[in-house]
């Protein structure tokens, strides 16, 4: 008798990859090495896990819904290099996996795709490269340039971390259930590993775009980071009006910012 079909549980907004074809746009845009050690988040129904484990050393797969468990064994038997953990992958010690990680390489869920990717340019100082399927409006966001309807404080993060090295749509046929909205591949390579000063310069980035119709000043003092007109006299040594807004400055004046206002 076969297994019954797996019911995608609409809490955790599950959406598992079906078509295959994308596996291989994963693939070179991951530029994925035999000696690669690879975390995937949100393994799913283990279609890129397995994808992944013919092509790499190690993938350390995080799952959260344990319902998955079965059908995701099933699909990994053989898989040898596949080290399974369920969890929730924003509270699970991902800088603790041994060996450590250097690539992120997943179909993320989109209720954890912006806080993961943040949250991983400094905690998973290991990793070298993304790889990851988010909602295209993440997608867009990530990549936004100064002075776009996209660009914030996680455009300003990410860029300040790592370069974009791919950008790829993906349809929502792509999906089983498809989803409301669309998705897209992007891959970022880190260019930077941030020692003591990130916590600072993330608050600072973080309040500067935390009251995004306020100026800099305003919303920094408004979101409890500094004065109003300790940020006005940063912007001005910057060479920027003391009433500028966040989303005007390049993603490295906020490093120069944050040694001002430090």
């Amino acid at each position: 008798m076969s297994a019954p079909p797996v019911v995608p549980n609409r809490e955790l907004g599950q959406h598992f990859l079906v078509d295959e074809n994308i596996l291989h746009v994963i693939g070179r845009m991951a530029s994925l090495d035999p000696g690669d050690v690879v975390l995937e988040v949100g393994a799913g129904l283990g279609v890129l896990t397995r994808y992944l484990a013919g092509r790499v050393a190690l993938v350390h797969a995080v799952e959260i819904d344990r319902g998955l468990e079965a059908p995701l064994r099933e699909a990994l038997r053989g898989a040898d290099n596949v080290r399974l953990l369920f969890g929730d992958a924003l509270t699970v010690p991902l800088a603790s996996l041994d060996p450590p990680a250097g690539k992120l390489v997943a179909n993320l869920p989109y209720s954890i795709a912006t806080p993961l990717v943040v949250e991983s340019l400094d905690g998973l100082r290991t990793v070298s490269s993304w790889c990851v399927m988010v909602q295209r409006e993440v997608a867009d966001r990530l990549v936004a340039r100064p002075g776009t309807r996209s660009y914030g404080a996680v455009s300003a993060l990410v860029q300040l971390t790592a370069e974009r090295t791919g950008f790829h749509p993906v349809a929502r046929t792509c999906f089983r259930p498809q989803p409301n909205v669309d998705s897209a591949l992007v891959a970022l390579v880190r260019r930077r590993t941030w020692g003591p000063e990130y916590p600072w310069l993330k608050r600072v980035v973080q309040g500067a775009f935390s009251h995004r119709r306020k100026t800099l000043p305003n919303a920094l003092e408004l979101a409890g980071v500094v004065t109003r007109p300790a940020a006005a006299a940063a912007l001005v040594a910057l060479g920027r009006s003391a009433d500028a807004r966040a989303e005007v400055l390049e993603p490295a004046e906020f490093i120069r910012l944050a040694e001002l206002l430090a």
